[in-house]
């Protein structure tokens, strides 16, 4: 049976103000009852059952983590001591694993996307498991295009390589990084271009075999980590060490070098729910393609997307604007500058506003 390790680390700065330091995206409930990490772990339940999910997080996140999945052994959280982006955290939950089956199949999943067609997703994700069996490729999922997306890394789709259990293997040629409106127009016109899911099959064994070929530097931090595993010296040698890891993410790192990757195509209603913008796509729309969650009206105003759960909200006369409040903050920006929210996030931090984030 696979391991599933949820990566749900994440500041979530994009959503912020609703997203805060303390309860990110990935603890909330933005599409439905249930939380984005609620939701990752209920997907993954048929392949992997609750034993084989493992969560990687920071310390802080723990307790929260506890609440949303209580059913989760709590050895299945894995604890970051700093947050040394996506490279490290799959090495650690790579040393963690190795003790327990270096053989087995490792799928990384992030714990903020949505998925529509969750039957479909199993399906697939069964196929990239019997893929990445073998012990030889990386295998990667990557969404079909239907907009110029210029907020994903894409993924060039080569040949296909072969079939499992119902479902086309092609070779991935490279990854490529988010591109300009222009580069992603032609990206989607082509019908070789995915986007990047972030979803990760291998095995533990060929994982840890090309950290240590392509990033020698985490390895030996890892090793030196990994030795320490299961004495009292564990936290002390783990914090010491991974302060100093290369910052550093698995794409990057590992993916982008890596010789033998393969793309499975993702058709289960993916979406990364990472922007305001990303969220207003599932909200009900009037006639002129305005959106509220909460109580408000609009007067001479198009294509604008309000969230105010706690008061009234009456727009005037814009258009493309999203306008969020949420307990004691106030976002208005225009949609098209939504992915830019982290300078907001870091502007408020060097004005000493910490305890609105």
């Amino acid at each position: 049976m696979p391991f599933a390790v949820i990566m749900a680390g994440g500041r979530g700065e994009r959503f912020w103000p609703r997203s805060r330091v303390t309860v990110p995206k990935q603890f909330l409930n933005l599409v439905g009852d249930k939380t984005m990490l609620q939701l990752t772990v209920e997907r993954v339940q048929d392949l992997v059952g609750i034993s084989g999910t493992y969560i990687v997080a920071g310390l802080d996140f723990k307790k929260i983590i506890m609440k949303q999945v209580p059913q989760l052994p709590e050895e299945n959280i894995i604890i970051e001591p700093f947050g040394r982006d996506t490279a490290a955290a799959v090495g650690l939950a790579a040393l963690v694993l190795e003790r327990k089956d270096l053989r087995e199949v490792m799928i990384v999943l992030p714990a903020d996307h949505y998925i529509s067609d969750v039957p479909r997703f199993q399906e697939i994700l069964k196929s990239a498991v019997a893929a990445a069996w073998r012990g030889e490729d990386i295998v990667t999922l990557g969404i079909t295009p239907h907009r110029p997306e210029t907020g994903y890394g894409y993924i060039f789709q080569g040949e296909l390589f072969d079939t499992f259990t119902g479902v086309p293997a092609y070779r991935v040629v490279r990854f490529l990084e988010k591109p300009d409106y222009a580069r992603a127009v032609r990206f989607l016109s082509t019908g070789n271009y995915l986007w990047n899911s972030g979803m990760f099959i291998w095995r533990v064994d060929l994982i840890s075999q090309l950290i240590e070929k392509y990033t020698p530097q985490l390895a030996r931090g890892l090793n030196i980590i990994g030795q320490s595993m299961g004495t009292e010296q564990y936290l002390a040698v783990t914090g010491e060490i991974y302060a100093r890891l290369p910052k550093i993410s698995v794409d990057y790192g590992i993916l982008e070098k890596a010789e033998k990757v393969l793309v499975m195509r993702g058709d289960f209603g993916w979406d990364d729910i990472g922007s305001w913008t990303a969220l207003e796509r599932y909200a009900e729309k009037d006639e002129c393609g305005n959106a509220i969650e909460g109580r408000g009206v609009f007067l001479d105003t198009s294509n604008t997307f309000v969230y105010s759960p706690g008061k009234t909200v009456g727009v005037i006369g814009v258009e493309n604007l999203i306008v969020v409040n949420d307990r004691d903050s106030l976002l208005v920006c225009r949609k098209n500058r939504a992915q830019e929210l982290k300078k907001v996030v870091q502007a408020l931090k060097d004005e000493g506003l910490d305890e609105v984030l």
